[in-house]
């Protein structure tokens, strides 16, 4: 069980930013990425995410090649992989509640509605987010309490590997530290794979379990 990059090369209106990278993440795995700012470590993530199509190369997920981008691959396929990015604001929609935030991708596959407010319920509690902080909107929340409620969005689905880009950079230690906790408890229980994209080699080895670099 894995998700796999094969070969990938990728960029953006015919400028090429990634070439001929590979990165597997096990179940359970904790997988560090790092390198040099434009070495392409955010398009990796992307292009494992399936948000954006490789120009060359592949992604594999537990075995079966993946075809297509977003909407074009299957939910059931789409929703195995988590992503947690570093702004929290550029990844949120700002006439969004931090519940409806959260709630937005089960919405998107039509879950019953008393199952996706227990959900709701159940990842807020887990990312200390209270019910007061929940029927706000990003801007009156600070960063730290938008990117637990991104975290809990990235976990809504029980992701089977979440990705991680920068996601702790911009957060005071505290709530890094809640973070981090947050995604290490699920995949103990869970055997989520992890991928942490960071340029804090101290951070890495803390969470990694071996650290691969995109040069």
């Amino acid at each position: 069980m894995s998700l796999v990059a094969d070969g990938v090369s990728a960029g953006y209106h015919g400028r090429r930013v990634l070439t001929d990278a590979s990165l597997t993440i096990g179940a359970g795995e904790t997988v560090g990425l790092r390198g040099p700012s434009g070495s392409g470590k955010s398009t990796l993530v992307r292009v494992l995410a399936l948000l954006h199509a490789p120009d060359a190369g592949h992604v594999t997920l537990n075995g079966e090649r993946i075809a297509g981008v977003r909407h074009r691959v299957p939910a059931s396929v789409r929703t195995r992989i988590g992503v947690l990015f570093q702004s929290p604001r550029a990844a949120s929609d700002p006439r969004l509640t931090l519940a409806d935030l959260i709630a937005a991708p089960l919405r998107a596959v039509r879950h019953p509605r008393e199952r996706i407010a227990g959900r709701v319920a159940e990842l807020a509690d887990r990312a200390g987010l209270t019910a007061d902080l929940l029927v706000r909107r990003p801007h009156a929340v600070s960063d730290g309490q938008l990117q637990r409620a991104c975290l809990a969005r990235a976990l809504v689905h029980r992701p089977r590997y979440l990705l991680c880009d920068e996601a702790t950079t911009m957060l005071d230690a505290s709530t890094q530290a809640l973070v981090a906790s947050v995604i290490t408890a699920e995949q103990e229980a869970t055997g989520m794979g992890v991928l942490v994209v960071s340029h804090d080699p101290a951070l890495l080895s803390r969470w990694a379990d071996r650290v691969t670099e995109v040069r």
